[in-house]
Formats: structure tokens, sequence, C-alpha cells
């Protein structure tokens, strides 16, 4: 039996194409997955704890040396101020250059050496590998703030208190760096401020029963590194000719394009026609689930 497991967009996207919406009402309506992505994610990669260390994870798909101390994501991001105060915007600012990262960073470590010492994953992923001591706080991950106001995403309690410092003094030293001038000029976001988020250390191992992971996320791509025999791919893939048996994972959830999930539609048909899957079972952002198999094609009298 070989089995694709998909993390889809929000169902809003499959229910604004019809074709889309037919074809999931011929399959399976499964229970929904609590927390979403994190819910699926964690079905499919066992590890201790109860969330997913996104620093720890991000930095050791890049550079294989995250084990052992704490990490925290601090991701250059847009605040939009407004009379009544703040709203995350964007995060990451993915557009950013190697040039623009490095200048912006530069800036900023001196201020984080406190915390730890900051560095650039990526032009648009950045990570803390945090200080002995410093004390743990609850944070908001991107995915759950964005279009938030600051008040009710920014980390609370005594424990915050330096990171809702950090948080205004990356700000104040962003607002008029020359890099965010000169993209202010171009027209593009300026990265004027650090979000912070993804906290935790390294596991010690990951276990899964995936053959193969496609995805353009690192902490995805992380967790399948750490898990081992896990062969890693990015996206696109040729899952068509890829020689891979058993249960393999594909990541269309963080695509920009809205429309470019349900575009796999005729894909996904002709795979479970062709034998390629016997199995395709899709998770939505919000956690709906549904299975489709190749006999679901005979159920032409459910039209959703």
């Amino acid at each position: 039996m070989s089995t694709l497991h998909v993390l889809m967009p929000p169902i809003a996207h499959a229910d604004a194409h019809p074709a889309f919406h037919h074809w999931l009402a011929r399959g399976d309506r499964l229970a929904d997955v609590q927390n979403g992505r994190l819910g699926v994610l964690r079905d499919h990669f066992r590890f201790p704890g109860a969330g997913i260390p996104a620093a720890a994870l991000r930095h050791h798909c890049h550079a294989g040396d995250a084990g052992g101390g704490n990490w925290l994501c601090a991701d250059p991001a847009y605040v939009r101020s407004e009379a009544t105060g703040a709203r995350l915007m964007a995060c990451p600012v993915g557009d950013l250059s190697e040039a623009e990262a490095e200048a912006l960073a530069a800036t900023l470590r001196s201020l984080l050496s406190e915390t730890g010492a900051l560095q650039a994953d990526t032009p648009a992923e950045w990570c803390v590998r945090l200080a002995d001591g410093i004390p743990p706080a609850v944070f908001t991950s991107p995915d759950d703030a964005l279009g938030a106001s600051l008040i009710d995403v920014l980390p609370e309690g005594d424990a915050a208190r330096v990171w809702r410092r950090l948080f205004n003094e990356a700000q104040v030293a962003l607002h008029s760096h020359p890099v965010n001038a000169a993209r202010a000029a171009a027209r593009k976001l300026p990265a004027n401020a650090l979000w912070f988020w993804g906290a935790g250390a390294l596991p010690d191992s990951v276990d899964t029963a995936l053959a193969m992971v496609a995805s353009a996320d690192d902490v995805v791509r992380g967790l399948a590194k750490l898990a081992g025999a896990v062969r890693v791919e990015p996206l696109p893939v040729a899952l068509e000719t890829a020689d891979v048996r058993g249960e393999v994972l594909l990541d269309l959830q963080r695509l920009g394009d809205r429309e470019s999930a349900t575009e796999w539609l005729t894909t996904f048909e002709r795979w479970l026609r062709t034998r390629r899957f016997d199995t395709i079972a899709l998770s939505f952002a919000g956690g709906e689930c549904y299975r489709m198999r190749h006999a679901h094609r005979l159920r032409f009298w459910r039209q959703g």
C-alpha cells in the first residue's frame, strides 16, 4: 500500500473551484485534526514534547549543528502602524536579498547579544541560539499572529518582559535603517520588526513512517532530516517518476498562489486511476481531512 499525504491550504480555496469540491465529495470525510498543520505534523513525526521547535529544526536543516541548547526564531517582519496600535502584516519579509538581510542583522546583533547569538539561516529565516538562563516565554507563531493587533499576540508575563523590550528596541533600530529607506523608495515592504517564535531545543531523535517528504518549509525538511532514512525533496517535485514506495508527504500548504494547490486535481485523479498511490489523504489548514481512493471515482452520485 502506498499513501500520499497532502498538506493543503484552507479549504475555502477548494470550495472556490467546483471541480475540486466535487472530487472531494466523492471521498471519505474524516474526523478533523486538532491544531491543523501542527496536529498533522505531530501525527507524522513523533518525538517528545507537545509543540514543534521551529527555530532548532530550521537551523538543523541548513547547518546541521542545532544540537544542544535552546533556539528561537527571530524573523524579519513588517508591522503596520495604525491609529489604535499596530498589526503584524508580513512574516517573514520574503524578498530580502542576502546583502539586505546581513546589513539589517548586523545592526541587531549587539542588541540581542544579551539573549544569544543572532544568525541568518536564509535572508528570510533568522534565529537566536539562546544564552543559558534565559527564562522561557510563550510566543505566537506567524500563522496565528498575521493580521492581529500586536497587543493580542506579543508574549505576556514576567518571563516575556525582555522579549517585549527587545521587540520594541528592534523596531526603533530598524525604522530608519538605510536598507528599509531604500526598500520604501522601491515600493517594497520594509523589514521593520523582528518576530520571535518557535522556541525550543532540537529533539534527540524523530520517528516517522514516511519514506519521502516534498516541502519548501525548512521546519518540515528539518524534521525529515532528523528522522534519518527519509528522502527529502524540494517543491516542485517529480513524484510521477520518483522511485519511492510507501508513505509520502507532499506539502502544498505554503504555496503563495492561492490556486496552485487546486491545480493538482488532474494529477491527483491520474495517480489514483493509475494506482501510482492507493490512497491520497488530504489535510487542510483548518484541520478538515479527506481520504480519496481508486474506487471513489465511481461515486458519481456524490456532487457535494
